[in-house]
């Protein structure tokens, strides 16, 4: 009785999950456990010969400053990118539950440019920054105008726009769900005690909306750390490697330098510091809603 229940359990599992478990050990648990042998390896993709040189690719890692230079630029992008989209979504989303007429088509046009790949708004926007913008330049001022994708801080800056326009959208439907879970009667009691608005937001909303903020912020941090179709699509790097983030770094080494071994060491430290942060970041988020 006990097998034939056991069989049973199984069967429902293999039928319901296993397809799933199966795609997720063929996608991500097998290229995991191949990238940690290979960052064991000088493999230059090429070849059938894998030497093995033990650690001997962490140690280059650890000793690459142009990867702790790109991881450093990928702080700071992602730093003010977060606190960007995140006030942006925010603010959006309680535009969009305020009650203005049209708040749903406007909820939809603010979500459509998550929907469009990295690569093609890369392209897109810069048209607009070398194009369209310059040609704006050169009519109102008369004189002629570099376009702000040729200087290393303007370079960051299109980056972080660009960034910003494509996330806030999808963070936005979050805080929407997490507006719309506040109880009414909550907020309308804090005003009925002499709060205003604003203070009801900060004092209740807000509050009860802790949540929503872990996820956004786990997911715009985790998004901006791995950047890579944006970043070369819209700068490739430039100008002069100035733009290079951590995860374009990493696939050049591998792919564009044929050095696997450093490669798959380098996205391995990068993996270790996203999950580090996003760990620590729920821990504390969710640590305060518990106090809240």
């Amino acid at each position: 009785m006990k097998r034939s229940k056991l069989s049973y359990k199984v069967g429902q599992f293999l039928m319901f999950a296993g397809p799933a478990a199966i795609l997720f050990c063929a996608v991500v648990i097998v290229p995991f456990i191949y990238g940690l042998y290979l960052t064991l390896t000088n493999w230059d993709g090429i070849s059938n010969h894998k030497p093995f040189v033990g650690l001997s690719n962490y140690r280059q890692a650890f000793a690459d400053t142009a990867y702790w230079q790109a991881m450093g630029r990928t702080v700071i992008y992602s730093v003010i990118s977060v606190i960007l989209v995140n006030v942006v979504a925010f603010l959006l989303a309680y535009l969009v539950t305020s009650g203005i007429k049209g708040q749903n088509f406007f909820r939809a046009a603010f979500f459509i440019p998550n929907l469009i790949g990295g690569i093609v708004l890369g392209y897109v926007w810069k048209f607009v920054f070398n194009r369209a913008f310059v040609a704006i330049g050169e009519a109102v001022t008369s004189h002629t105008t570099s376009s702000l994708l040729s200087t290393p801080n303007g370079a960051m800056f299109c980056l972080i726009l660009v960034s910003v326009w494509q996330y806030a959208g999808y963070m936005m439907l979050i805080y929407v769900a997490g507006f719309m879970s506040v109880d009414q009667s909550l907020k309308e009691a804090a005003e009925i005690d002499g709060c205003s608005k604003a203070q009801a937001m900060v004092k209740v909303t807000i509050p009860l909306m802790r949540s929503s903020f872990v996820q956004c912020i786990f997911l715009s941090t985790t998004r901006c750390f791995m950047v890579y179709d944006l970043n070369l699509s819209l700068t490739k790097g430039e100008p002069f490697n100035s733009s290079v983030m951590a995860a374009m770094h990493v696939y050049n080494k591998a792919f564009v330098y044929k050095n696997y071994g450093v490669g798959q060491s380098e996205a391995l430290l990068l993996f270790v510091v996203c999950a580090v942060i996003g760990l620590l970041q729920v821990y504390f988020g969710k640590k305060g809603e518990v106090d809240a």
